[in-house]
């Protein structure tokens, strides 16, 4: 029994180091896109802001923000869309999340750096599209 009981550790520390290892389940792309963030502060009030991605998966994405946010913050962003992969055409990708992580920015001219994991709500626009919304 004491020679199971001596085996159990090591096959629960290689457990863990598996699981921690692939933590991440989606490829993260080290995209620099701009974006637009859109979303409210603490106290309720409205913000945009314009920001570079440092990079995105299919489950979230990593930026620097100069608005004070919290952990929970719910964030929309409308990402642009390369027109060297929409065939020229102006699309955007509008998707929606909620701030996991919070980091002081490493960049002088940003406040904190945020991961946002996407919830399942995501459409993509073209500009024809969303002047005609816009407009309505």
């Amino acid at each position: 029994m004491t020679k199971n009981n001596s085996e159990k550790p090591d096959k629960i520390d290689k457990n863990l180091a598996d699981i921690l290892k692939s933590r991440r389940k989606e490829w993260r792309f080290q995209l620099s896109l701009p974006a637009l963030v859109k979303g409210k502060f603490p106290k309720g009030k409205k913000f945009e802001e314009k920001i570079i991605l440092k990079n995105i998966s299919s489950g979230g994405a990593y930026f620097s923000l100069d608005s004070g946010v919290t952990i929970g913050s719910e964030l929309n962003l409308v990402i642009d869309i390369p027109n060297n992969l929409t065939e020229g055409k102006k699309i955007q990708l509008q998707l929606g999340g909620l701030t996991v992580r919070l980091k002081k920015s490493t960049s002088k001219d940003k406040k904190q750096e945020i991961a946002l994991c996407f919830n399942e709500d995501f459409q993509f626009i073209t500009k024809t599209e969303e002047k005609k919304k816009n407009s309505s």
